[in-house]
């Protein structure tokens, strides 16, 4: 397979679980009760035999995020925050011209980790000082949804059109905010399931391929944006605020990361509309959803 047919193919489970086999065999693991976990950004897989976990990326274009993972992993667990751990390879790895990272597997107790959780874990974060030589970049909140915007066949040209004038918009008035708080590493995926409950009932946190430095509320909105759509409880949400110290919700500047979230979590599902009709029925409804600010969000996880 040559560069152009490698780059050309498109990022589905069938194509992410070739890209494994491949990898597997180039530093001798054995693919052969491969799971696959979840299929977005990355395609996850986890070889329970083995005890890896393998992310693939969706293009070589992210090779630097690959390679500043396992960086962030190593500086987090030097600096005592219960993290993932790379696997002991060379890495990441390119196959199929997509960037190839392996995890160890973390034994999971079964248990789900609370927002609460994660609000003591993404305080202990923010207040970690960043040694000069990680290479954390910028925060860019928009990470990736101009592209998924370019790339999308799953659009009409009037639906690409508001989506593009929705991005404009929110650019415009992001790069106007003010934040209270001190910029500081950010995890920029900073949601619940970003954790993991191991044996012990030590919770981990995982996913360091959006690691930056900026604002820390930009991390704390994930779970705000969350409660607003229905996916925590209030309790639940007064919870994560009181052990963080603070509430994002108050910030006059949250209405405008909230809408920011909504666009990515709803161009993140667009990636995948082919792999079912419950992908793509969930997509339409949060696509419906961008066009009201004030309707309600009746949004199913994935």
């Amino acid at each position: 397979m040559n560069e152009s047919q490698a780059i050309s193919l498109p990022f589905t489970a069938s194509e992410a679980h070739k890209t494994l086999e491949a990898a597997c065999r180039k530093i001798g693991l054995s693919a052969e009760d491969a799971r696959l976990l979840r299929l977005g950004e990355n395609a996850i897989f986890q070889l329970s035999a083995e005890k890896v976990i393998v992310r693939i990326a969706r293009s070589a274009e992210v090779l630097s995020d690959a390679t500043k993972e396992v960086a962030v992993a190593e500086w987090l667990r030097e600096s005592g925050l219960p993290a993932s751990e790379p696997a002991g390879y060379e890495q990441p790895i390119m196959v199929r011209d997509r960037p190839v990272t392996f995890w160890r597997l973390i034994d999971n107790n079964g248990e789900k980790a609370s927002v609460r959780d994660l609000a003591r874990i993404l305080r202990q974060l923010h207040h970690l000082p960043v040694p000069p030589g990680l290479p954390l970049p910028e925060f860019d909140i928009f990470g990736r949804v101009s592209e998924r915007i370019a790339k999308t066949e799953a659009l009409s040209d009037r639906d690409h059109e508001f989506l593009a004038a929705r991005l404009a918009e929110l650019r415009e008035k992001y790069e106007s905010l003010r934040y209270p708080l001190t910029p500081c590493a950010v995890h920029g995926d900073a949601h619940q399931q970003n954790l993991i409950v191991a044996l012990d009932g030590t919770v981990l946190l995982i996913d360091f391929e959006r690691f930056a430095f900026g604002p820390p509320e930009t991390d704390l909105a994930v779970t705000a944006t969350e409660r607003l759509i229905g996916w925590h409880a209030a309790e639940d949400y007064e919870s994560f605020a009181d052990a963080y110290g603070f509430d994002v919700m108050a910030w006059e500047g949250f209405p405008v990361l909230r809408a920011i979230n909504e666009l990515k979590m709803t161009t993140w599902l667009m990636q995948n509309v082919n792999e079912s009709e419950k992908v793509a029925q969930e997509f339409r409804t949060r696509f419906a959803s961008l066009r009201d600010d004030e309707a309600p969000r009746s949004w199913t996880p994935f």
